[in-house]
């Protein structure tokens, strides 16, 4: 699998958004370990410590410091460095923080968006841009099915409604000035969105996240306080949305009239659990600690969203690696190292373990299949 993909991305320019994010700091350093040039386009790290600062990505790839929202910068990044290959990752990721401060939410997961499109649009070096939103774009009925790509957007929350209309916003990018049936006569460029949720891996330090919760508090030898017990979530190991965006990538480059269209990418239905769950089993993992509910008021949240991810299987060859218990115990096997280990080398060297360790993880898989 690593062949596989270095012989798409070697020496290809790659612009990823929000690359000091924690998913964008893994794709960063997957892609640099392909031999991608990389170009890294973001605000500073959001948190203290942050993966991107542990990898030390500034010296591996071409960090350039601007937010999405400012349309005038970024179209000039374009036009500097002509990628081939834009992964969109850049966003206000946060529900709580959404009530908080929609305003900023929409103009950064919308017009964001927008912006980046139409840098695409007026660059001609651009072959593939993948727009990654969310899980949450949905109109979410907490019904027991999964959603599928073709079901309604919608959300409840301002950071759910932002990233179903940033969906709206690539449908009518892609059908006005993309559109497939035109592929290789008015254009030459693949547009496609990837909707992925609730990714927990080793790295992650944001606010108002479970996995991060929980380590905080366990690193601290505080009890877990976890609100909304009984949610169940789509959990995933956060290189198996990675491998999706990379090889849709590689297919769109390849026929990108077939590709271009919006993608799920989630966990199996047997590894959907609750977030009690979730929380028993981090514990459990890391050896030590409790936990508590909290029973205050808080803003809304789904109790229940789950993907239906079947067009990924059948059409792109993906399907999901690691069982939710597996991505729990390398998720805090990762985070007990950074605690107990004195360099981020050391850091760097585990996390790039883990990514030969997947690409080992998904041939076992194909040859299995």
């Amino acid at each position: 699998m690593h062949n596989y993909l270095k012989r798409i991305y070697e020496g290809k320019r790659v612009l990823i958004t929000g690359c000091t994010g924690f998913k964008g700091s893994w794709l960063s350093l997957w892609l640099n370990m392909l031999g991608a040039d990389v170009i890294g386009y973001a605000l500073d790290p959001p948190t203290e410590p942050n993966l991107f600062t542990i990898l030390d990505l500034r010296t591996d790839i071409k960090y350039l410091l601007g937010n999405v929202s400012d349309y005038d910068k970024l179209i000039s990044v374009f036009e500097i460095y002509q990628p081939e290959f834009v992964f969109h990752l850049a966003a206000q990721p946060l529900v709580q923080l959404s009530y908080e401060h929609p305003r900023l939410t929409f103009d950064t997961n919308v017009m964001g968006t927008v912006n980046i499109l139409e840098s695409v649009r007026h660059t001609g070096s651009v072959r593939v841009c993948v727009v990654i939103t969310s899980d949450k774009c949905y109109e979410n009925k907490e019904w027991i099915y999964g959603y599928r790509e073709n079901d309604p957007m919608g959300g409840y929350d301002p950071y759910s409604s932002s990233k179903g209309c940033a969906e709206l916003v690539t449908s009518a990018y892609r059908s006005s000035f993309f559109n497939p049936n035109e592929y290789g006569m008015t254009h030459e460029v693949s547009i496609s969105s990837a909707r992925a949720g609730n990714v927990i891996g080793g790295g992650d330090w944001g606010r108002d996240r479970i996995i991060p919760d929980c380590i905080r508090s366990l690193s601290n030898n505080q009890g877990i306080s976890i609100r909304n017990s009984s949610a169940r979530r789509p959990w995933q190991y956060v290189l198996e949305p990675l491998y999706g965006y990379l090889l849709l990538g590689g297919l769109m480059s390849k026929n990108g009239n077939a590709y271009s269209s919006a993608w799920n990418f989630g966990p199996n239905d047997a590894n959907i659990i609750s977030v009690k769950e979730l929380v028993d089993y981090v514990i459990n993992c890391w050896g030590t600690g409790s936990f508590s509910l909290d029973n205050l008021d808080h803003p809304h949240e789904a109790n229940l969203l789950k993907l239906d991810i079947s067009k990924a299987r059948a059409i792109l060859g993906w399907m999901p690696i690691y069982d939710v218990y597996e991505a729990i115990t390398r998720t805090v096997k990762w985070y007990k190292a950074f605690y107990n280990s004195s360099t981020n080398k050391e850091i760097s060297e585990l996390t790039l373990n883990e990514i030969r360790s997947f690409e080992n993880a998904i041939h076992a898989s194909s040859v299995k299949c």
